[in-house]
Formats: structure tokens, C-alpha cells, sequence
């Protein structure tokens, strides 16, 4: 299926709050993801990605439709060298190959445009398929830290994924 990356559009609002409103989506990433998702927190997002410079936080479109998102998420002060990637796809989405493209070209954008050297994910210990997507993208499996993080009341490894960029001193 084929997927644009385009920078978010206040004209996204009602197809964002549409698919990011979905318990499956929100009970695999971070509180700041809530759920419901409400126009409120949709018009907030939007306006941050927006006011962001350079924009690193882009939809994921087909059709010109939203269908997610993904981003990197610079680091400060001593990881200032490093960003965040983070991402979600619409449920009716998942399975199509969309998610690994899209973090492939994440990683070329942001080592080309960044001044970084890796590229990190923390995926929940229960999110196989995130944990897929990484891997088949060449992330590596850094670490694991067990029942760290707390999600809708379950304790959830957190693993670290990381990608370098070529040819630099790890």
C-alpha cells in the first residue's frame, strides 16, 4: 500500500481524532498518548508539530488522509547526539508493511538532516509486532529493563532498540 510522510495540517484534525481515538493504538505508547483522544488533544498536537523547527513529527497518509504518525524527538544536554523515534499506525492498517517503510525513512531522514548518531525506540516488552517493525528496519535490541514502566495498571518490560549512524564510532 502505498503511504506519504507530509507534515501535520490543522485540516488533519477530524481523521486524526477518528483513528488515534483506539484503545488498541493508546494502550502501546506513553500516557502523553491519551485515551480517548478528543479533538482537544488533537488540535494540541497539530499545533506543536507545527510550531517545531526543523519538523521532525509527520503524518502518515494515504490518500491524503491521515492513517498515524511518526517522529523523531531530539534529546537534550549529554543524548543531545541522540533522538526518540516514536510512531502509530490506524488499526485498519496494521499488517500492510506500512509502519517498517515508514521508520526506514525516518532513519535516513534524520541521519540526513539531524546532527545525531543514533536513533532509539523504546517498545512495551507486550508490543511484538513494534518490536517487529524495528528489526526489520535494522534496529538492534540494546537493552531490556523488566516491569519498569506502568501501563493501565500492568507492569511492562521496556526495551531499547537503537540504530547507528554508518560509520561512526559507537
Amino acid at each position: 500500500m502505498e503511504f506519504q510522510l507530509r507534515p501535520f495540517a490543522l485540516s488533519d484534525l477530524e481523521n486524526l481524532v477518528k483513528h488515534a481515538n483506539n484503545f488498541n493504538i493508546a494502550k502501546n505508547l506513553t500516557d502523553m498518548f491519551p485515551h480517548p483522544y478528543r479533538e482537544e488533544h488533537g488540535r494540541a498536537f497539530i499545533e506543536k508539530t507545527l510550531a517545531a523547527d526543523p519538523v521532525t513529527i509527520f503524518a502518515i497518509t494515504v490518500n491524503d488522509q491521515i492513517i498515524g504518525g511518526i517522529g523523531l524527538h531530539p534529546q537534550h544536554d549529554i543524548h543531545r547526539k541522540n533522538v526518540e523515534l516514536g510512531y502509530w499506525l490506524a488499526e485498519p492498517f496494521w499488517g500492510k508493511g506500512i509502519m517498517s517503510r515508514a521508520v526506514a525513512q525516518m532513519i535516513d531522514f534524520g541521519f540526513k538532516n539531524l546532527d545525531i548518531n543514533r536513533i532509539f525506540a523504546r517498545p512495551f516488552g507486550s508490543n511484538l509486532a513494534s518490536q517487529r517493525v524495528l528489526e526489520k528496519a535494522g534496529f538492534r535490541l540494546e537493552g531490556r529493563f523488566e516491569k519498569t514502566l506502568i501501563k493501565n495498571g500492568v507492569y511492562e518490560d521496556e526495551l531499547i532498540y537503537a540504530v547507528r549512524r554508518p560509520n561512526t564510532d559507537h
